[in-house]
């Protein structure tokens, strides 16, 4: 196992290819502002993480086994002498560590790292990224066909679930190291495993079409041996698929000298936006000016000339280095690409342990990392910084990147809240009232929150533990045991971190579960996409199989959606056609979604091809994974029998 993700490549001081920007591109790039090939998307306009979710651990359940990126030899634990990480994570919002071999803590406690295969890991980190402003995910894919695609394969869910439950996009970024019959594989990875994900309501979209990235064309190392024939085949190949196609490309691509292949140029700008590499390549803000100069003008005027967005990479610094200069290099980083006028912003990377580059919490003193081991804490140039410090700056950066925060070279974000920051907390919730409740949820709302500067959001507790993270003043809490007592409450936040005190403590009683046996569609409210003639949605929900809903024709997808009131546990849909043999047998293509608002949709079950066949009524059954939701959504996406979706009843069970 590699020391860290991707090999460092020698760093090639900027000044030195000063001859590589000729005058016209300076000239063209600081006489007229940079501007957008795209309007404003998920991506455009947006701050973007390279999420890795790539470690492992015994007894987590992942496929793969061992303590994968924990440590050189996976199926021993790590220690200083069996590690692949320079950085130590801040353990203390996870709900389940694993104790390695290292020393006790400077604190005296074991310890201990997470695993991105638990689910809380993962909802945990998402969390953060609502929290602190990072808009979308781009969730690494490395080579899926050997003994790393299983796990691969679940953090894909794992992600989508987290992005879904909060508010974040994610899209899927392929790395092509070591990837030998990358040109054939990505294909089929992406027609029979990663397109379906484009079905969720969270994946990153930009001009309306679902964003992938492709990290490694055109890089010199021999682990990207690729031709510029086959790499410009699969840029192609996925614009022609109808994605928006971002490049990870390297530092100079454009004169394919240093870190790139001679003769990329052509691949290079068949991309829709393009991400050059940075990490390895600056140690100090005087770099990051020099590259600014010799490198980002000339690359955003060559995107300018040839309508492609230009997302750089921006990074903390790496921290066992001593790069960061408490959060001056960061903030250099992010007002030299501001300034510049780029299109978006590539983090690197929210959770990158291995190179030391991560801006996820990370331990802040000697007492929370190992003792003896050598790796350096947030501190290390004597400045105590608090663990969620280069989150904070990251939510500064992105509010300047979109106009809410003046430009300025000046980092306005402190190591430590307080100490002339804000310190001023929101005031109370009030009003904590319980809106609705089933056998499974309960429904919350209160008055807002004010603060002196602004409050971000707002925690749901179910006595001391955190259940949700809104940004608005209502949640719904599912996921509860029926006929049972529950106590919640409610506390603000602001951007500074500052938390309320909690508002008046709730107390509620969760229903009776229903029978079984209960269609609870029957009679509901529906909605639709579009129907045609007088096929329409309630028709779904009236008791009658032989009356049908049929959706626009000819334009898929098309969807139905059923409110059943109330965020209910379901676990079966039953869906049926009109029964008489004249309806053929027909396979119909259909995703289900669900919602607690009405507005943000997860997905349930992924596109699915259903027979219906007259030979057994024309039903079928879907089982559900347990799913609490109030508004219940089929998404059409195909059918062999009519070029519409079609459904004359829509059965939805809570067994």
């Amino acid at each position: 196992m590699a020391l860290s993700r991707r090999t460092f490549v020698s760093s090639v001081a900027a000044g030195s290819a000063l001859a590589a920007v000729s005058a016209s591109e300076l000239a063209s790039a600081v006489s007229s502002p940079a501007y957008a090939a795209s309007p404003p998307g998920d991506v455009v306009g947006k701050i973007t993480v390279g999420y890795q979710g790539w470690f492992s651990c015994p007894g987590d359940g992942a496929p793969i086994g061992g303590w994968w990126h924990w440590s050189r030899d996976r199926f021993q634990p790590p220690s200083p002498s069996n590690t692949t990480i320079v950085s130590w994570p801040d353990m203390r919002e996870y709900t389940r560590g694993y104790t390695t071999a290292y020393p006790n803590l400077g604190n005296g406690q074991p310890a201990q790292l997470f695993s991105s295969y638990d689910q809380q890991t993962v909802d945990t980190h998402f969390r953060w990224m609502q929290q602190y402003g990072c808009d979308t995910a781009a969730l690494q894919r490395f080579n899926p066909m050997g003994d790393e695609g299983p796990t691969r394969d679940a953090m894909a869910v794992k992600v989508r679930s987290a992005a879904e439950r909060f508010g974040r996009k994610f899209y899927i970024m392929y790395d092509v190291t070591d990837w030998t019959n990358m040109q054939s594989e990505i294909k089929t990875d992406w027609t029979n495993k990663m397109r379906a994900y484009t079905s969720s309501s969270a994946y990153a979209f930009q001009n309306g079409k679902p964003v992938v990235c492709i990290w490694g064309f055109g890089f010199s190392e021999p682990s990207r041996p690729f031709a510029p024939a086959p790499c410009l085949d699969v840029v192609n190949w996925f614009k022609a698929q109808g994605c928006y196609v971002i490049g990870g490309v390297p530092t100079w691509w454009r004169q394919g000298i240093n870190d790139s292949r001679p003769g990329f140029l052509d691949v290079y700008h068949a991309f829709n936006m393009i991400s050059p590499w940075m990490v390895g390549r600056a140690a100090s803000p005087a770099d990051l000016d020099s590259y600014y100069n010799n490198v980002n003008l000339g690359d955003q005027a060559d995107c300018n000339a040839h309508g492609i967005d230009y997302q750089p990479c921006v990074m903390p610094g790496d921290l066992s280095s001593g790069h960061r200069r408490h959060g001056d290099f960061y903030w250099r980083h992010f007002y030299n690409m501001v300034r510049l006028g780029c299109q978006g912003i590539y983090i690197s990377m929210f959770d990158e342990y291995n190179e030391g580059n991560q801006i996820a919490k990370t331990a802040e003193t000697a007492a929370s990392v190992p003792q003896g081991s050598g790796i350096r804490a947030l501190d290390e140039d004597g400045t105590f910084c608090s663990s969620d410090y280069y989150l904070r700056i990251t939510a500064d950066g992105g509010r300047m990147l979109k106009g809410q925060l003046a430009l300025t070279s000046v980092r306005p974000t402190p190591p430590v809240l307080g100490g002339g920051a804000d310190t001023t907390a929101p005031t109370t919730p009030g009003g904590l009232a319980v809106t609705a409740k089933t056998a499974n949820s309960v429904s919350l709302a209160w008055t807002a929150s004010t603060d002196d500067v602004g409050v971000t959001g707002y925690q749901v507790r179910q006595g001391g533990t955190v259940v949700g993270s809104p940004s608005g003043t209502s949640y719904t809490v599912g996921g509860l045991a029926a006929a049972t007592a529950y106590s919640f409450s409610v506390v603000a936040r602001d951007a500074a971190g500052n938390v309320s005190a909690p508002s008046n403590t709730v107390t509620v009683t969760t229903d009776a579960a229903p029978p079984a046996t209960t269609n609870l569609a029957r009679g509901k409210p529906t909605a639709e996409s579009g129907h045609t003639q007088n096929y329409g949605s309630g028709n779904a929900v009236d008791g009658d199989a032989n009356s049908y809903w049929e959706s626009v024709n000819n334009s898929f997808p098309q969807w139905l959606q059923v409110d059943l009131g109330a965020a209910t546990a379901i676990r079966r849909l039953v869906l049926k056609v009109p029964p008489p043999s004249a309806w053929q047998a027909r396979t119909q293509t259909i995703a289900v979604q669900g919602s607690t608002d009405g507005s943000g949709f997860t997905t349930v079950v992924g596109a699915t091809g259903y027979t219906f066949n007259p030979a057994s009524g024309n039903t079928v059954t879907v089982n559900l994974p347990a799913t609490t939701t109030r508004y219940v959504r089929l998404v059409f996406s195909g059918n062999t029998g009519w070029p519409a979706g079609q459904v004359s009843e829509f059965e939805v069970y809570s067994a």
